[in-house]
């Protein structure tokens, strides 16, 4: 795909998924995307398939690594059922593989699509939908008489917010590195992002060696037909570097004036708010995927993490589509390091790869996975081994959609 064929890729895009892209929107998406790692299927002159590569370096158990983003799958809907997106995603793992990354990662528009290429549910999130009247914090919750709150403008705060995020950058896996690009979408404020709530509105907490955290909102106004107060807090992310500045933050939001119910989408699956509420049923919370993982290359993948306990494992990989993963390697990893080698041994345990994918960023047990017959062992207590190997924390997730 060429910056040429921009208008016909938004085409594509927006008959697929059925949405209109505003232009500025537009033109934030192509701010972020990589022309060279983006293909296109045709049908004559016509466009009718697209998907992208974000380059990007993700945190994983361990540390950073390359991970290539997969974004913009789409295909036109007259165009269905005809092998164009196999035959993307396909090349897609193959290019993939050719750069020498490792790791893939998407969000999925539908769970049901991505298994079948090999990636698995990685990480989940939370939304919560939180009244604020009965939002008691637990005598537990941790205070800092030395925090304060400033109200800031998004748009004059965000090397506030960048220094933030790149504290906690690798705090949690799943995190990736925000480009630019990537910050003029979080801090958009177009008014096709407001809808009806409003402006982007921000405030940071800090000390005297400087700031803690950040919080982003945009805040529907409404009253009841009462004239009650009844306004809805949208939570578009929030950041703390420590747990007392993290409190204060959710608990700005749960007292701002007029504040009926704050509604806070895509957070961790541990998010200590869990745990800072007295009544943890009043975050109302839901469970959603988010993101799902692919390994490319298992060889070089497994040991470019680290692990949680010894573990010396041979695992036959089933994977159709990448046949350079397919067969039997030996995973040996203590805390020095971890090796991945082709082996003849027998296997311990059998494993298609979407499972490797799952349990890959620390989040996702491989038990579940054997006890739905998916995960196969040869090994008395070979998949626990290997499980409780992977199990990192924190609890992976991304925190913004790419």
């Amino acid at each position: 795909m060429t910056e040429n064929e921009w208008s016909d890729w938004i085409a594509v895009d927006e008959e697929a998924f059925g949405n209109a892209v505003p232009p500025h929107r537009a033109e934030l998406f192509k701010g972020t995307t990589e022309f060279d790692r983006s293909l296109g299927a045709f049908e004559d002159d016509l466009l009718v398939g697209v998907t992208a590569v974000c380059s990007f370096t993700m945190t994983v158990p361990g540390g950073p690594i390359p991970v290539g983003g997969v974004t913009a799958v789409g295909v036109l809907p007259s165009h269905r059922r005809r092998g164009i997106l196999s035959a993307l995603m396909t090349r897609q793992l193959n290019d993939l593989h050719e750069r020498g990354e490792a790791v893939a990662a998407l969000y999925a528009s539908e769970a049901a699509i991505y298994g079948r290429f090999g990636y698995g549910r990685a990480a989940d999130n939370l939304f919560f939908d939180i009244p604020t009247r009965g939002s008691t914090f637990a005598p537990s919750a941790p205070v800092d008489p030395a925090l304060r709150l400033r109200v800031v403008r998004p748009a004059e705060a965000r090397a506030t917010f960048e220094k933030i995020f790149e504290a906690a950058l690798d705090g949690r896996p799943g995190l990736y590195a925000r480009t630019p690009a990537r910050w003029d979408g979080v801090l958009s404020d177009h008014e096709a992002d407001q809808g009806s709530a409003g402006p982007l509105r921000a405030v940071v907490v800090e000390d005297d060696g400087g700031p803690r955290g950040y919080a982003l909102f945009r805040i529907k106004p409404g009253v009841t037909a009462h004239d009650v107060p009844d306004s809805e807090l949208r939570l578009k992310e929030l950041f703390g570097l420590d747990p007392a500045a993290y409190a204060l933050l959710w608990r700005h939001l749960l007292d701002r004036d007029l504040v009926a119910r704050v509604r806070a989408a895509q957070r961790p699956a541990d998010d200590p708010l869990i745990h800072l509420l007295a009544e943890p049923r009043r975050l109302n919370a839901g469970w959603l995927d988010d993101l799902w993982v692919r390994i490319v290359d298992v060889e070089r993948a497994l040991p470019a993490r680290r692990y949680s306990a010894p573990v010396d494992v041979v695992i036959d990989v089933e994977d159709a589509l990448c046949p350079w993963n397919a067969g039997r390697l030996r995973l040996t990893a203590d805390g020095s390091g971890a090796r991945c080698v082709p082996t003849d041994e027998p296997a311990d345990l059998t494993l298609p790869v979407s499972a490797l994918g799952a349990a890959y960023l620390g989040g996702r047990p491989l038990t579940p996975l054997q006890a739905a017959g998916v995960v196969r062992e040869s090994r008395a207590g070979a998949v626990r081994e290997l499980s409780v190997a992977m199990a990192w924390e924190p609890a992976p997730w991304a925190g913004l959609v790419f």
